[in-house]
């Protein structure tokens, strides 16, 4: 898998493609329907896989998500984190029906699949541009890497009540109610961890690979104990994480910046798994019966959401040009589809083969069409820093290196 992975990766991104789509077709290579090489053992665990893989990403969202800048936002912020995943929701049930044939309900499954944008291409994309110091000014890389993590929550909160609308559970004021009980107790309890944490570090030192891997613990327990807390009172794991990462970088924000740096790593080898373990669960026969009416009903969703990005952005301050390229920088999925793509099929829906190709379909598709214009536009549509251009200017080809991590020091504490 490795190895196999970073060649074919490798390969696309010297020709300009998202190195994701290489993993894929990895995945589909050396998966059941090609060579059958991967053992039946690491099937078994795919969803666990795409479940770390996920955490591991939303974390490191949270670590770069500065609070403050969420509240100069204000409205708009808000906004993005659901009203164009609503738009793309709304947009799956008007077209399903009439491009593949679908119920109501089975339309809202898909929509709901498909509204979550992907914190795997988009988060990287926001911190190079922080780095770079485009669009800082007005602090769109914030704006679209809060929106793009949140309505993820949004988006998989919605997938399982819609789920359990099929299964005949029906949806009542509770499972309405759920949805920002659950966002409230995800931050409430990330938030009051995250502070528990940044007083621990300040007191007891310790190397930043275990501070890691005490969050990543942390992390880990709060996705394990969603379905059993979820009992007693509504809860997102997810979120909880992402709001653990953010109270890190607002408690400590050096010891935050020296751990994203070293979870960057670590994301190689989790976003290795997490694709290629989608790839490997592709039915090639199922993915050309699929068909026009699947790619259809993904563009025309698409639709819908440029539309909900555009409303939530109107009286935002920012240009023509920089509305745009928010618009676009929410069009790749990859992250969440690959990790709930096959669960409707795994409870044994009958739309489950339906939404498992639609979720391969819209990553194929939307990936790299997203990965690409975010490239080509981000020059041409926001506006560069003013102090980045001072220094780029003064110092040609200049790149900074970065702040040597002592382990086991907290450089912000006195000695």
């Amino acid at each position: 898998m490795f190895l196999l992975g970073f060649c074919i990766s490798g390969i696309f991104k010297k020709l300009h493609i998202p190195s994701l789509l290489g993993l894929i077709i990895t995945g589909i290579i050396l998966g059941p329907e090609v060579l059958n090489l991967l053992d039946a053992k690491i099937l078994d665990i795919s969803s666990e896989l795409r479940e770390i893989a996920l955490i591991v990403i939303l974390f490191r969202a949270g670590l770069n998500l500065d609070l403050s800048d969420m509240k100069k936002i204000g409205r708009p912020a808000v906004m993005l984190c659901f009203v164009p995943a609503s738009f793309e929701i709304v947009g799956a049930v008007v077209l399903g029906p009439m491009c593949l044939g679908l119920s109501r309900v089975d339309s809202a499954i898909i929509g709901a699949m498909l509204a979550a944008a992907s914190p795997a291409i988009i988060v990287p994309k926001m911190l190079w541009l922080m780095e770079e110091g485009y669009g800082v000014d007005k602090h769109i890389p914030q704006l679209i890497m809060a929106g793009a993590s949140a309505d993820d929550i949004y988006a998989i909160v919605m997938f399982t009540a819609f789920i359990g609308m099929s299964k005949g559970e029906g949806i009542s004021a509770w499972t309405v109610a759920s949805i920002p009980l659950s966002i409230v107790t995800g931050l409430g309890v990330g938030i009051v961890f995250g502070i528990l944490m940044a007083l621990f570090f300040q007191h007891v030192h310790l190397r930043d690979t275990v501070k890691i891997l005490l969050l990543f613990g942390m992390s880990f327990l709060f996705v394990g104990c969603e379905d059993f807390i979820s009992q007693y009172v509504p809860f997102s794991g997810l979120l909880a994480v992402m709001a653990l990462g953010g109270t890190i970088l607002n408690r400590r924000p050096k010891v935050a910046n020296r751990l994203s740096a070293k979870i960057a790593k670590i994301w190689v080898g989790a976003e290795l798994l997490l694709f290629i373990m989608l790839g490997s669960a592709v039915e090639i026969k199922a993915l050309m019966n699929a068909g026009l009416g699947s790619v259809l009903l993904i563009l025309g969703a698409l639709l819908f959401r440029s539309v909900g990005v555009v409303v939530s952005l109107l009286g935002s301050g920012l240009t023509i040009k920089e509305i745009l390229y928010c618009d676009v920088a929410y069009f790749p999925k990859a992250t969440v589809q690959a990790a709930v793509g096959a669960i409707p099929l795994g409870a044994g829906l009958a739309c489950g083969m339906t939404v498992l190709t639609t979720a391969v379909l819209s990553i194929l598709i939307t990936a790299p069409l997203g990965a690409i214009l975010m490239d080509v536009t981000v020059k041409k549509w926001l506006t560069r820093s003013k102090s980045t251009r001072e220094l780029s200017s003064r110092n040609p080809g200049l790149q900074l290196p970065p702040e040597p991590a002592v382990e086991g020091i907290d450089k912000s504490d006195k000695l």
